[in-house]
Order: structure tokens, then C-alpha cells, then sequence
């Protein structure tokens, strides 16, 4: 079977074929449709890789489509293969060192998520778009007020443009503010939208509501989890999944010396700072007589509040990962580190499951009743002006 390589790029697409361990066919397009008579169905059989990227997952089902065997590459593991190996780096040596690499039976795959993951994912990165956008104008808002005088009453984003209705604005103000007034608002608007369909996506999501169970996950967290894992069976244990998220220490060790420094951040950035936040929502607002908050609070005690908040969204995801893979509601009458370690070896009664499922759809009509705010919100502007 032949072996390709292809380095994706913005403007071009670097071709490799490797055969035996010899390089036979090299070539660079512009599109991946110019590839087809090279990879196309009436083609030889190929397995092509390729590094995982923004345009990976259409890659892949486009060889797929074209019969062919396609394999995305761990973008955090490429060096080992030779990329960029003695300093040379460009896009026909990339190609040529995936050919290779792949020919001889030695590249670090990456995960292909399956398409309904990828749809809630591309979803999420809309919310959080939205989400960022609207903090930046709220903050914008803010600053402008202030800098008329006026302090804007303390309120969270989402009743944020009512105060400022009933600030004391001169008109000359208002009217500076009114662009990002209304881009605030369609942007509120949209982002009610798409909460309401997140939750939808929820409603038929068994594992997603199976998450949203724990202490400080709301429903935005277990999804953006499952979007990440994809498949809970794809990791050996919890650890797997805290180092895959990048919540592990990094290390140093050399001379029999251990030396742990902070954690890696490797994984997906999103769903690393939103455990976190939960892991916040815990220590500071969750049941006292939690497990989790238990724990971290004692070790708040030694290490600060920070570092506990860091240990326990690693705690957390673990813990998530073990009920996902046991279909197990979260149970706070464990202790956290078994939850963790077996739940399939404890029996949940019907009505603890019936409980927490009820919790959970309190969270999800929570998140479908989002545009009544914005609706209330764009009410009293109307009223205003």
C-alpha cells in the first residue's frame, strides 16, 4: 500500500508518496480537490496522514469519501517522527517526514472525533465567541461610563443592559454608547439562541446530562467535556484524562531528584478553564458536606485556595470520566477518590438516579429560559428611549 504524506496549509498542500521507504511522487496544490487524480477512488490504495488541525476533521472525511485510509497525527508528538528534525523545517520535508514515518509503521495518531461531537463542539466555539465578545463591549461599557462620571450598578452579563438604561447618561454619552449598545444586544440575543439549542442537544444527550450531575457542572461544562473525550473508553484511567486536558504537573526529574512545576496546559484550552471555573463554584458556593469540597478545602488549607481550585477541576474530570464510563449518576455519599476508582462496583438505587436527573432538568429549562432575559432586557431599553 502506498504512503502519503500532506502538509496542510493556508495557500498550499505539500504531497509526499513513499514507497518502501523511497520517496516516489512528490508534489504541491492549492486545493485538496487537485489531489484527486493522485488520491482519488479510481486511484491506488493509499494510507495518508496528515497533522491534526483547524481543517483536519474535513480532510479526513474527504479521503474517507475517496476511499482512501487517512491518519491525523498528534500535532504534540510530530517531532518524534522527524518534523522539523537538525532545524529543517518547510512543507515538502514535513510531508515527506509523515510519508515516512507512516511507511514504517511509527506515527502517533490523533483522535477523530465522531460528527455529532464535532457539530456540538463547532456550536460551543460559537457560544464562546459570543460569550468573549459580549465581556469585552460589557467591559467597554463600563469604562465609557465611567469615564463620564457615572458608575453602572453592579449586575451580571446578562441584565448588564437594564442598569445601563438606568444609569444617569448624559445624552452625549448614549449616543457614543449606541453602536455597542446594539451589537450587545443582537449579541445577547444570539447568544440566548444558542444556549436554547445547546440545551436541546442536551435533552437528547444521555452522557451529557449523565455529567451535568456533579457538584459545579452546569450544563455549558458537560457539554464542552463531552465534546473534548468524545469516548470515555478511549483513556486507560482518570489520570489519562487530566494529563490529555493538561491539568497534570509538568516534571523535571533527573538525579533522583522529582521536581513537579505547574501544570502542563496542553489539551483543549476551553475545556481546561472550564473545569476550573466549576472547580471555583465549588469551593466557593458548593454543599459543605461534599466529598470534593471537603477535600479541597483541606487543601486549601496547606496550599492556597488557588492551587486546591487547580487540583480539583483535575479531581473533577476524573471523576466525570468515571461516571461517563460507568453510566453512573454522581453519588455524594461516596468518597470523591472512589468515584474515581469503580463506581460500576456500586449499585445506584432508581431513586438517586431519578433525583439527580431531576437536577439536571432544572439546569437545562434554566438554560432554554435564557431569552426571556434578553427579552426583558430589550424591553426596558424600548421603554427607555
Amino acid at each position: 500500500m502506498r504512503s502519503v504524506g500532506l502538509d496542510l496549509g493556508a495557500r498550499h498542500i505539500a504531497f509526499c508518496e513513499v514507497v518502501d521507504g523511497v520517496v516516489v511522487r512528490r508534489a504541491s496544490v492549492r486545493r485538496l480537490s487537485e489531489l484527486e487524480p493522485m488520491l482519488g477512488r479510481k486511484s491506488p490504495a493509499a494510507q495518508v496522514a496528515f497533522e491534526a488541525s483547524r481543517e483536519g476533521w474535513h480532510v479526513h472525511d474527504v479521503l474517507a469519501g475517496w476511499g482512501k485510509q487517512p491518519v491525523m497525527l498528534d500535532t504534540t508528538r510530530v517531532q518524534q517522527i522527524g518534523v522539523g528534525q537538525h532545524g529543517r523545517k518547510n512543507d515538502a520535508l514535513d510531508a515527506e517526514a509523515m510519508a515516512l514515518a507512516l511507511d514504517a509503521g511509527r506515527v502517533p495518531v490523533a483522535h477523530v472525533l465522531s460528527p455529532e461531537r464535532r457539530a456540538l463542539r463547532a456550536k460551543l466555539s460559537v457560544r464562546g465567541e459570543l460569550v468573549e465578545m459580549r465581556a469585552r463591549q460589557v467591559t467597554l461599557l463600563r469604562g465609557l461610563a465611567r469615564a463620564a462620571g457615572v458608575l453602572v450598578a453592579s449586575a451580571s452579563t446578562d441584565h448588564f443592559l437594564q442598569k445601563l438604561q438606568e444609569a444617569p447618561l448624559d445624552p452625549a454619552t448614549r449616543t457614543l454608547m449606541a453602536p455597542l449598545v446594539a451589537t450587545l444586544t443582537v449579541a445577547q440575543e444570539q447568544l440566548a439562541a444558542v444556549d436554547k439549542e445547546i440545551a436541546q442537544v442536551a435533552k437528547g444527550d444521555p452522557i451529557i446530562r449523565l455529567c451535568a450531575t456533579a457538584p459545579g457542572v452546569a450544563l455549558i461544562v458537560s457539554a464542552t467535556f463531552v465534546s473534548v473525550i468524545d469516548e470515555a473508553k478511549r483513556f486507560r484511567n482518570a489520570h489519562a484524562v487530566s494529563a490529555y486536558l493538561g491539568l497534570v504537573p509538568g516534571e523535571k526529574t533527573t538525579g533522583g531528584k522529582r521536581r513537579l512545576g505547574s501544570i502542563t496546559k496542553h489539551g483543549n484550552t476551553h475545556a481546561r478553564s472550564m473545569l476550573v471555573q466549576s472547580a471555583w463554584q465549588i469551593l466557593r458556593a458548593g454543599d459543605a458536606d461534599d466529598p470534593l469540597r471537603r477535600w479541597a478545602d483541606a487543601l486549601a488549607k496547606t496550599r492556597g485556595k488557588k492551587i486546591a481550585a487547580v487540583a480539583l477541576a483535575r479531581r473533577l474530570a476524573g471523576v466525570l470520566w468515571a461516571m461517563w464510563r460507568d453510566g453512573t449518576v454522581y453519588d455524594p455519599g461516596l468518597q470523591a477518590r472512589e468515584s474515581a476508582k469503580g463506581l460500576h462496583e456500586h449499585a445506584q438505587s432508581h431513586e438517586l438516579r431519578a433525583q439527580a436527573m431531576a437536577r439536571v432538568a432544572k439546569k437545562i429549562q434554566r438554560r432554554e429560559r435564557t431569552p426571556s432575559r434578553t427579552s426583558r432586557a430589550k424591553t426596558s431599553r424600548t421603554r427607555a428611549m
